[in-house]
């Protein structure tokens, strides 16, 4: 068979892939916090027909070697951790890191190792305790969840994540804060669904996350802001153009497979 069938065959399901990428970020072109995907190729080992020859002084000159490619594989699918645009809300319970860092939220108390997530639309359960859309537990900077006192007439959130609770009574309580986390590489992460991410080897060499405060200098946590939301870092424009980019490469490969079965054609035409 021709080596270029398998070729076209290889390109068709690499842009398949970056399609199904670009699909899922247009799809979440307005999720609060997501980050978006990309595809990068590698292509596959080449088939060296000849290989070189050395070039020996005044006798004769070096020959390079032939090599046939054998197609294209996807080398990798990123998380592009840009920051979002922000979203004004208004909402106290809205919150946005400006900067590097991710909210912390777990399942139960008794949980180890919490999930992270950029998207910081909490609310006050039953309990008054702080929660995500999904009822999980928002970490403070102890690594315990966060309950707001039940003698709390109001409450507002500084940069650094402090919730400064006002009682009936005047007095304020400020000893609570938000917990931030901070990953050395955030591209490790894996995505878990519900705007969460669980760390890996790869995020973290220790595998091991420390709660911190927001607005640190000395940690690079960013500053909290209140009453916005982070939304998607999704282009649009940019989507739709790779969209165009990737539809063409998969009808580019798909005619080199016509092409290579008219010429496998020919050859069989050639007994009759």
């Amino acid at each position: 068979m021709l080596r270029s069938m398998y070729s076209g065959v290889s390109g068709m399901r690499g842009f398949q892939t970056k399609l199904d990428v670009i699909g899922n970020n247009i799809a979440n072109v307005n999720t609060v916090g997501f980050k978006a995907g990309r595809v990068m190729f590698k292509d596959i080992m080449s088939q060296t027909v000849s290989g070189v020859t050395t070039p020996t002084a005044g006798e004769q000159g070096g020959v390079n070697a032939k090599q046939i490619g054998l197609g294209v594989q996807v080398g990798s699918v990123d998380t592009l951790h840009t920051g979002g645009s922000a979203q004004t809300t208004n909402n106290p319970l809205d919150l946005r890191i400006d900067g590097d860092g991710f909210f912390a939220v777990k399942l139960s108390a008794d949980q180890e190792v919490p999930f992270l997530t950029r998207a910081g639309d909490f609310h006050l359960d039953a309990a008054r305790n702080l929660v995500t859309s999904d009822g999980m537990l928002v970490m403070s900077s102890e690594g315990a969840p966060i309950t707001i006192e039940d003698t709390t007439t109001a409450f507002t959130i500084s940069q650094d994540g402090t919730i400064i609770q006002k009682a009936g009574d005047g007095t304020t309580n400020s000893d609570v804060k938000i917990g931030v986390v901070k990953v050395t590489n955030p591209e490790g992460l894996e995505k878990v669904g519900g705007n969460m991410y669980r760390t890996t080897p790869n995020a973290d060499i220790n595998d091991t996350l420390t709660y911190l405060t927001a607005n640190s200098a000395e940690s690079g946590t960013g500053a909290m802001v209140t009453g916005q939301l982070e939304m998607s870092n999704v282009d649009l424009t940019g989507e739709f153009t790779e969209m165009i980019v990737a539809q063409r490469g998969f009808q580019a490969n798909s005619r080199i497979i016509t092409t290579s079965d008219e010429v496998l054609q020919e050859v069989v035409n050639l007994k009759r």
